[in-house]
């Protein structure tokens, strides 16, 4: 299964994935994509191997996906700030991947319902979700 983490700005949501994923799914593919240079360090640092930065690496890592992590505002034509371009949301938005978003209340964008669901809980059950894609990916006999 090939899991694409993106995140941006500071990447600490993003590092937090990483870290998680890279600990319970070692037998995947993860590729972590950065909206910009300092997200994608963080990321490197939380230990993802395959990393890269901007429009062209959203692109083609939405592509390849069968599961994509990220704060909600990747599919939110400039969210973050103006980090995410509207090329970046269609592509997470258009791909045939899975898309585990993870609901932040930040740039203008408000998610009723989530004040008392902490990160931790949430990134749980990102955990719970993936292992749940990951079996049924394991299940699928057809190409």
């Amino acid at each position: 299964m090939n899991i694409v983490v993106i995140d941006g700005q500071g990447g600490k949501l993003g590092a937090q994935i990483v870290k998680t994923v890279c600990g319970q799914f070692v037998e995947h593919s993860l590729t972590a994509v950065g909206t910009n240079s300092i997200a994608t360090a963080q990321m490197l640092k939380a230990g993802a191997v395959r990393c890269a930065t901007g429009e062209n690496a959203v692109k083609v890592a939405c592509a390849r996906a069968d599961v994509i992590i990220g704060p909600i505002g990747i599919v939110i034509a400039d969210s973050m700030l103006g980090e995410v371009t509207p090329n970046m949301a269609l592509y997470v938005s258009q791909s045939h991947a899975k898309r585990l978003l993870i609901p932040m209340n930040m740039c203008d964008n408000i998610v009723v319902g989530i004040d008392s669901v902490s990160p931790k809980d949430m990134l749980s059950d990102v955990t719970q979700k993936l292992r749940v894609i990951a079996d049924e990916i394991g299940r699928c006999t057809c190409s």
